[in-house]
């Protein structure tokens, strides 16, 4: 705005000059082309992705919706990583999500850094503050959304009932995960623990002092057969 010689609505700025603004904002579609809503934003995403430099600003609004869950958080978390790696890309980037999984890329990417639209809870009410904060959230107000647009409380009901339900057997299933993983590690143990008690009742059979070269060399193979 300070480029093109607005006024900044703040009371500090430190601005840097950019050779570019690139945006993905919005969602539109050419079926008349054949494209859907997703293919012009993957479109966009990709004219971006060639075109942005160090010295531009980019402004990325959802990226990854119409398609599936870990489709979208998958172009999405790539994407973002793109954008702050200073060798790729670098670009100033303002990238807006509803996925709680990228708040991650904080701790593991350079330059990446967590804002949140302050909520105020009050019972079942939410109050949008309108004012922006440091640090991600790993809520979502979806359904308080629909609810402030109108939708019909008996549909507002099942959301909430389903909701709960995903969450539960997302919870489940990750509980369920972590009990298989250690069923597997202890298998594993216990497998490896039985080869070890049966190579070294091998060994307690053989005279040392009784072995030629090759006698050694072919239990040696054995046991090494053993163990695998």
């Amino acid at each position: 705005m300070a480029q093109i010689g607005c006024f900044v609505p703040a009371k500090y700025a430190k601005i840097g000059v950019v050779d570019k603004i690139l945006t993905r904002v919005g969602a539109s579609d050419d079926l008349s082309m054949g494209q859907s809503t997703f293919m012009v934003e993957m479109m966009e995403v990709a004219n971006i992705l060639k075109e942005a430099t160090q010295n531009s600003l980019v402004i990325l609004d959802e990226i990854g919706r119409g398609t599936s869950t870990y489709d979208g958080l998958s172009i999405a978390w790539a994407v973002a990583t793109y954008m702050a790696d200073k060798e790729k890309c670098g670009a100033k980037t303002l990238f807006a999500t509803h996925y709680h999984e990228l708040t991650k890329l904080e701790n593991n990417v350079e330059g990446i850094k967590n804002y949140s639209v302050a909520v105020k809870e009050k019972g079942e009410d939410v109050i949008f503050l309108r004012k922006i904060v440091k640090g991600g959230t790993d809520e979502s107000y979806g359904i308080h959304v629909a609810r402030l647009a109108g939708v019909p409380k008996d549909v507002l009901k099942d959301a909430r009932d389903i909701l709960k339900s995903l969450e539960r057997k997302s919870m489940l299933g990750e509980k369920n995960m972590q009990k298989e993983e250690q069923k597997v590690a202890v298998g594993q143990l216990d497998m490896y623990n039985y080869k070890l008690a049966e190579i070294a009742h091998e060994l307690d059979k053989i005279n040392v002092n009784e072995l030629t070269p090759i006698d050694a060399m072919n239990i040696l193979v054995k046991l090494k057969e053993s163990a695998s």
